[in-house]
């Protein structure tokens, strides 16, 4: 697994959308659902895998454009170092945005919440989450934050073909870690 970065996230208490009544809130790296802290692309201070370095990147961006910190929680993030390619049925690896500076500085303390496949169709940032976003949470084994329990299950689950109906691949596989850092 490659150390991709932060974010601080509104987190969503479970919605209608997703049909699990195991499901109590949605942790996924997308933000269609628990939104990102802003709309951080415009500011440019993000890595190249469109995640922070450091929660102190996040805290000094909001402090100066103003942003409002309350109630996000903050996780740290790894992926695995191949792409599902779904049409070619193959895994390949792929590389940060080679112009811009990626140095993540790993969490001395961290919790493995579980793992989400999410699109990268459209940018080089997280498109969807297949567990929320396309509501495969009500098909497949998800635990309280709507993650897949284990690495091995959310290969074999994309190997088998069973997000083949959601948004475009390529797909990738995020470790979701939630970090104990009052972002306040």
């Amino acid at each position: 697994m490659i150390s991709v970065g932060y974010m601080a996230k509104r987190v969503m208490r479970k919605c209608d959308w997703i049909q699990n009544d195991l499901v109590e809130d949605v942790y996924s790296v997308s933000d269609c659902i628990s939104e990102n802290f802003t709309h951080f692309i415009d500011f440019w201070k993000h890595n190249g895998f469109w995640f922070f370095d450091s929660p102190k990147i996040i805290s000094v961006l909001a402090k100066e454009h103003n942003i409002n910190l309350a109630g996000t929680k903050l996780f740290y993030y790894e992926v695995y170092e191949y792409q599902y390619d779904e049409i070619r049925s193959t895994w390949e690896p792929f590389e940060p945005e080679p112009l811009m500076v990626t140095d993540v500085q790993i969490p001395e303390e961290k919790t493995l919440e579980g793992y989400d496949v999410v699109s990268f169709f459209v940018s080089p940032a997280p498109g969807c989450s297949y567990l929320s976003c396309n509501n495969m949470a009500a098909e497949i084994r998800v635990n309280r934050h709507c993650l897949i329990p284990t690495f091995e299950e959310a290969k074999s689950l994309l190997s088998q073909g069973v997000f083949d109906n959601c948004e475009p691949g390529p797909s990738r596989i995020f470790a979701i870690y939630s970090v104990p850092v009052d972002m306040e």
